[in-house]
């Protein structure tokens, strides 16, 4: 009775909020977080990039559901040597202004994602030497050093049309996409709704559905009060919280599959600190109960993780195995580090990216005030939380990640690499961990080619992290939507989180 109550509140909640002409698209998509530009390279995150990847296309696309390199742009791509890389583009694709795409748009995109200006993408633009374009369909990279994951990466970098993006107004360009892709932006109304149309004239053929609104509502039980009122087709983002509901309701359909996205505690090693001792790192792992966080705060729906790469990254291993829930050792780990009354710690987190991330870090400084530390909690919103992280102001913090790439060694470059920003290392390593034996590691394996030897090096890079507690691994999400039966959609999610239109069908 209470559940019941319950939802009609929340529909009656979702129908008194303004009017808006979502019930008129063939296609309506309520969503847990909305973008925050339309420049394709602004944000170096999966929410952005997943609308992104409606109104451009990279070079390569990867297609639901496993995710594997396929041709988009360019309909096929080599590596000549160790340095040298050549894609041979589409011919007769068009942006949505009308402009031919060609070889000269590409290369304008690559050396535009070197400007920080416009680009959070400075890491694999860096690694651009030169750019040849020998004819209008053919690109020939050349990177200062070798980069096994380069093709990895080009399903994300979105290709933008130079003639009318070299002199765009900034604001212009940051709010008006103008890509090739399958859908053309009608209108952004910010904190409200994103209103799309069918490109006519897509090179893989016009999408099934014309019309399409995707209406980001971050509030968990209002986003779901959207499907219960049958104001929305798909939702993202189920509360975890109301999945017997869900289960219960007639009218709607639960899809789920296991996520790539581990959700970690970044840590770091900071000299001076406590986290400087090992033994410290070592007593905050053990403190935590990772099996009663699934159980209670994500309501089952996780799986415990040893390690941050997912099984299909090249680097995974296996092998390893989480620390064991002891809060008793953990004590005793602190007291022969030197912190037998411990020590103030605070927990940073956001409080509105990742699934339940607020209750998670409630759960790990009750688990932590346990040990005997004086925590304290600094959970915000991720706008704010993300810019603090770059500014490095947090040296402990609830995070997670995925490499789209499916290789490792990116991973380890971004997040494990001391902070280099002169060689684009260490670029999220918001804790400022540092360690020079991984450092080098990390270096050498770009060189490893092979890509047996290659699983191997950065195996090996993964253990030692694992052993030296860079890091603290929680779970693997499960990724979890609903769909209203009576909208008649076939859609099939993605291993990235990303809502890609084109995919979904009638």
């Amino acid at each position: 009775m209470k559940l019941k109550s319950l939802t009609l509140l929340l529909v009656l909640a979702f129908l008194s909020l303004p009017v808006l002409a979502l019930a008129k698209a063939d296609l309506v998509i309520a969503v847990d977080t909305p973008p925050k530009s339309m420049n394709p390279h602004s944000f170096n995150s999966d929410a952005n990039l997943s609308y992104m990847a409606n109104f451009f296309d990279g070079l390569l696309q990867r297609p639901a559901p496993e995710g594997k390199l396929s041709p988009a742009l360019a309909t096929a791509w080599e590596r000549k040597d160790a340095l040298t890389w050549e894609f041979t583009l589409r011919k007769g694709v068009t942006f949505h202004n009308g402009n031919s795409f060609n070889a000269a748009d590409v290369k304008f995109t690559f050396e535009r994602m070197k400007d920080p200006e416009f680009s959070k993408f400075v890491n694999i633009a860096n690694s651009i030497e030169s750019i040849e374009t020998p004819d209008d369909y053919t690109v020939i990279f050349k990177t200062a050093k070798p980069v096994p994951w380069f093709a990895e990466t080009m399903h994300q970098n979105f290709i933008v049309d130079m003639e009318s993006s070299i002199n765009r107004d900034s604001g212009d360009y940051n709010t008006h996409p103008i890509g090739t892709g399958a859908y053309k932006l009608v209108e952004w109304v910010k904190g409200s709704y994103i209103r799309m149309e069918a490109n006519p004239d897509y090179w893989e053929g016009a999408p099934e559905y014309k019309t399409v609104e995707i209406k980001p509502i971050t509030e968990s039980s209002t986003r779901f009060a959207a499907i219960s009122s049958r104001q929305a087709d798909i939702l993202t983002g189920v509360p975890v919280n109301l999945i017997e509901q869900i289960k219960k309701n007639p009218n709607i359909d639960l899809v789920s599959r296991p996520a790539r996205r581990c959700i970690y505690m970044d840590i770091g090693n900071k000299a001076g600190t406590p986290f400087a001792d090992i033994r410290v790192r070592k007593a905050i792992a053990m403190a935590i109960n990772e099996e009663e966080i699934i159980k209670t705060v994500m309501n089952g729906q996780a799986t415990a993780a040893a390690q941050v790469p997912d099984p299909p990254t090249v680097g995974y291993d296996a092998s390893l195995q989480r620390l064991p829930y002891d809060p008793q050792q953990a004590k005793a780990l602190l007291k022969e580090a030197g912190y037998p009354n411990g020590f103030d710690i605070t927990i940073a987190g956001p409080n509105d990216r990742y699934v339940n991330d607020k209750q998670i870090c409630e759960a790990v400084a009750k688990y932590l005030a346990k040990i005997g530390l004086n925590v304290s909690l600094d959970v915000k919103p991720k706008s704010i939380f993300f810019d603090e992280l770059s500014q490095n102001k947090h040296l402990f913090y609830l995070i997670g990640w995925m490499d789209g790439s499916y290789d490792f060694g990116r991973s380890a470059q971004m997040l494990l690499h001391s902070i280099d920003a002169d060689k684009g290392m260490g670029t999220y390593n918001g804790a400022m961990y540092s360690n020079a034996s991984l450092d080098e590691q990390i270096v050498a394996s770009s060189e490893v080619l092979d890509q047996s030897a290659r699983e191997k090096a950065l195996q090996k890079i993964n253990r030692e992290s694992v052993e030296d507690i860079s890091w603290i691994p929680l779970h693997y999400q499960q990724d979890l939507y609903a769909v209203l039966k009576s909208a008649n959609v076939k859609f099939t999610p993605r291993s990235d989180y990303w809502i890609v239109v084109k995919e979904i069908k009638k």
